[in-house]
């Protein structure tokens, strides 16, 4: 199948960490035992960039402060690709489950890794697991006084780690006292008075890959909105070591579907548009006003 002869430019977004650091392990993998893990961030996310040069792709990689300070040479790499680089925070703790003054200690050491290493402002940030909820809004006023000007944190949906249901679905300004953001929320696809989840992740492997294309298409022809796309690197290693620990629910989220990532990820690349969400705002911003409307 081909692209239509005019297509929307979408996102497509990388959280670069590794499969022993995902929120829902935390409980059973502490933050000093990293260490110990075998990592397998940087074989990972090379094949998905790979993948995006096979395609003539430049996305953005959220990378976590943690990976970029001990693999600098991924994150060189990655800029040198031509795609964008963002912060995923430094240690991947839910925002909710911290004060402002330990956000903006674990914000300010993600970036200035990051900053250092490219020689370069970061600008873009998405929180762990889209943990700026109802609870933690006060995260995005550090953030614009930290010198960040795009959040993908607030998705738009109900879920039991994040979301806030009745946030707004497409890209606009989030004004601060401390300055104005642009939030690109996580897509959602309306099915009757239900927002449904199809932005990528677990929705990704879960779903049929022809639900997903319909749903993602759908969202460009109805709302004329571009989507937001995202994946983590351990989601395209079925090889991955399994942890013990975690409840039932949180091992098929993980692990349900591994096998099929990168197949219906290069039919992903092959049916829609895509590029950094950078650009993806700018055009988008471009084309439609200020994004207040």
């Amino acid at each position: 199948m081909e692209l239509s002869p005019d297509p929307m430019l979408n996102a497509f977004t990388v959280d670069v960490e590794d499969y022993f650091q995902v929120s829902a392990f935390e409980s059973s993998v502490a933050r000093e035992r990293w260490p110990e893990f075998e990592s397998r961030v940087v074989a990972n996310t090379l094949r998905i960039a790979d993948l995006l040069d096979e395609s003539g792709v430049h996305g953005t990689f959220f990378i976590l402060g943690w990976v970029a300070e001990r693999f600098p040479d991924l994150v060189s790499e990655l800029h040198s690709r031509g795609h964008e680089i963002g912060s995923h925070s430094y240690w991947h703790r839910l925002i909710y489950s911290q004060s402002p003054e330990e956000f903006r200690e674990d914000l300010k050491r993600s970036r200035d890794v990051l900053q250092d290493l490219l020689g370069v402002r970061i600008r873009s940030y998405r929180a762990p697991s889209f943990s700026i909820t109802q609870k933690s809004l006060w995260a995005l006023e550090i953030l614009a006084e930290e010198g960040f000007t795009i959040d993908s944190s607030v998705f738009p949906v109900y879920h039991d780690r994040y979301g806030i249901a009745g946030a707004r679905p497409d890209i606009h300004f989030q004004d601060t006292p401390s300055g104005r953001l642009t939030e690109f929320p996580p897509t959602i696809f309306k099915l009757g008075w239900c927002n449904l989840p199809v932005s990528g992740g677990g929705y990704f492997r879960l779903y049929p890959f022809a639900f997903t294309q319909y749903c993602l298409s759908q969202v460009n022809k109805r709302t004329k909105h571009p989507f937001m796309f995202y994946i983590h690197p351990w989601e395209v290693d079925p090889q991955q070591p399994r942890l013990s620990g975690p409840s039932a629910m949180s091992k098929m989220r993980h692990y349900v579907n591994l096998h099929s990532t990168e197949v219906k990820l290069r039919m992903l690349l092959n049916r829609f548009k895509f590029g950094r969400a950078d650009l993806v705002i700018a055009d988008y911003t471009c084309a439609n006003g200020s994004g207040d409307e």
